[in-house]
């Protein structure tokens, strides 16, 4: 059995910001990876993608991380743009990829399994109810939100959101997402109503402005680390998280976990692609107590 298994398709990336275009493999399942590659746990990875992008999954093994790749008719292919402030982005759907099902994941057991859903149809309930009856699931709502009009992506609300949350112990959004999910504005207001809904553990990052995470009993607001240089955000989420559920599943408190996966995406934000540190290089950071720090309001 794994610790962790992260269930997603690695994506091609065109990454469009003020000062370069890059093109590179991307998506939850690939930037999520390659953060916690290094960390002392026992990983997995569920992916499915075209057999012309299959040396990215070669790439993947020969840094040890163990992968089930499926076939799939299509490789995801997301055009990512940002402005000046990289806390946003547009984004552009050139190609989509085969869903996963339950029955490809009959096999695979752990303690967490760690969702990326990049649009509507990836992962379906059934397959969330699937894997809740084997661990923990946690999820990254993100993909449910986006609709792809004419390759342009729009926010939409979960339709299953009301049968699918009570399947899902930890739930990564943004304030944004939050809001599309829930309505509200507030952060609490909307943290509370996903635990309401189901949720253990509400996970709302705030980019530059830090995170806060709700258990039902205290919103934990935690610092956003300032970075040496802003060069690529694209894959600061799923960094997050994999320093989250790495730092939850060796029994840190969500206080701890929270400020390691805060000092990781801070890492990563300073260079395109994945992270690629170790966890010294975070905890250095942690014990680094000149860095300013910007708490969530």
């Amino acid at each position: 059995m794994y610790d962790i298994c992260c269930v997603g398709h690695i994506t091609l990336d065109k990454v469009v910001t003020t000062r370069s275009t890059v093109h590179m493999a991307g998506g939850t399942s690939f930037y999520f990876s390659n953060a916690i590659r290094k960390m002392d746990v026992s990983y997995a990875l569920v992916t499915a993608l075209g057999a012309g992008e299959m040396h990215v999954v070669d790439e993947l093994r020969a840094n040890g991380i163990a992968v089930k790749a499926l076939p799939s008719a299509h490789t995801v292919y997301f055009e990512n743009i940002y402005s000046e402030n990289q806390d946003h982005r547009t984004q552009r759907v050139l190609q989509e990829a085969d869903p996963f099902t339950a029955a490809q994941l009959q096999d695979v057991a752990a303690k967490i399994y760690h969702l990326g859903p990049l649009l509507a149809g990836d992962i379906p309930v059934e397959l969330i109810r699937a894997l809740a009856a084997k661990g923990r699931v946690s999820l990254d709502v993100q993909g449910y939100l986006r609709k792809v009009e004419n390759r342009q992506v729009r926010a939409i609300d979960w339709p299953a959101k009301q049968e699918a949350l009570q399947y899902v112990d930890i739930l990564k959004a943004n304030e944004s997402e939050m809001e599309v999910l829930t309505g509200h504005r507030d952060v609490r207001k909307g943290a509370q109503e996903l635990f309401d809904r189901g949720v253990k553990e509400v996970v709302i990052t705030l980019g530059s402005m830090g995170s806060v995470i709700y258990n039902g009993r205290t919103f934990y607001n935690i610092p956003a680390y300032v970075p040496a240089a802003v060069i690529d955000a694209t894959g600061c989420g799923d960094t997050y998280m994999a320093g989250y559920l790495y730092r939850r599943i060796k029994g840190d408190s969500l206080q701890a976990a929270a400020e390691f996966a805060a000092a990781m995406a801070t890492l990563k934000i300073g260079a395109s692609g994945p992270f690629t540190g170790a966890q010294a290089d975070v905890m250095a950071l942690l014990a680094d107590s000149e860095k300013q720090m910007v708490l969530p309001e």
